[in-house]
């Protein structure tokens, strides 16, 4: 069998194995706790909020990237520092800088 198509079958293996194991985990205690007499309405999340807090995240995520991006096209063209390292330097420091901002943000959605 050929190396290159054991890559897709096992990431594709990882990623199902991970799903399974959440979802059948999720069903056990799911039923535990109904077995216990809980409340089914703890099972009903909030999905307003949850997906404010993806999409806040995700849209500061890629302007942080995008402005990163500007910032090493003008250090590259305007200073002598090395592309190779610039480029990626500036994308990691304002996607993380766009997601701690989105960490305090979200704080304030939850109030």
């Amino acid at each position: 069998m050929d190396a290159s198509i054991l890559i897709p079958i096992s990431l594709f293996a990882a990623i199902f194995g991970i799903v399974y194991l959440f979802l059948s985990t999720r069903n056990k205690e799911r039923l535990a706790l109904i077995e216990k007499g809980a409340d089914a309405s703890i099972f009903s999340r909030n999905g307003n909020s949850f997906q404010k807090v993806i999409l806040l995240n995700l849209a500061l995520l890629l302007m942080g990237i995008g402005v990163g991006v500007f910032i090493a096209l003008l250090l590259a063209t305007y200073t002598s520092l090395d592309k190779g390292a610039v480029y990626p330097a500036m994308i990691f420091l304002m996607a993380g800088a766009s997601l701690l901002l989105g960490f305090y943000m979200t704080k304030s959605i939850d109030k």
